[in-house]
């Protein structure tokens, strides 16, 4: 199996590359956000990559962070999600707004991804839940990550449908503690 590849970044063309490492030339695809922090053809470039083998194909998909890799690969487990679906998810939002998404159980982002509709978004949320991390991008983020869903577990023990709970979430401004952010969310949801 493929994990890594090291070499010379021959030619891009979305979302291919060419990548020569020891005089083989690897074809691999990556998504919009990888492709947008690659260097110019002809630079060394360090890619991380998954290998899907099919009956007539075998498939390189490559990646800068291990994040991403690692939410491809939660991507593709989920039935009826291939390989170029999980590429479009990831090149539509970072992984950071995928696990928001999930999270918050927010299928309308998802649903802006060229490709995804109403039920593979659903099924995303559904099959996505706790598998991503909440926040990867730095612990003030993480910390509000975790404080929106330390809120949305008290609102759905509180009888609230996730639904309720995530709009009201959705509104609280950013960095409000989690008691404060019970609280506004009641408010809010009294209001509606």
């Amino acid at each position: 199996m493929i994990g890594r590849l090291h070499g010379t970044l021959l030619d891009k063309r979305p979302p291919t590359l060419l990548v020569d490492v020891g005089g083989i030339g690897y074809e691999v695809d990556v998504p919009m956000s990888t492709f947008y922090d690659l260097p110019a053809a002809g630079e060394r470039v360090t890619l991380l990559v998954q290998q899907v083998v099919r009956e007539d194909a075998h498939l390189l998909y490559g990646f800068l962070r291990a994040d991403e890799r690692d939410a491809f690969r939660q991507l593709i487990r989920i039935s009826g999600v291939g390989p170029r679906t999980a590429l479009a998810v990831l090149s539509g939002m970072s992984v950071a707004d995928l696990a928001q998404s999930v999270t918050m159980q927010e299928s309308g982002r998802l649903q802006k991804v060229p490709g995804i509709g109403r039920k593979t978004a659903e099924r995303l949320l559904l099959e996505l839940k706790g598998k991503l991390a909440p926040e990867v991008g730095g612990a003030g983020r993480a910390a509000e990550a975790d404080a929106g869903i330390d809120v949305l577990h008290a609102l759905l023990a509180l009888g609230y449908s996730e639904r309720e709970a995530a709009a009201a979430i959705r509104q609280l401004p950013a960095g409000t503690a989690v008691s404060d952010g019970i609280r506004q969310a009641l408010k809010l949801l009294a209001k509606s």
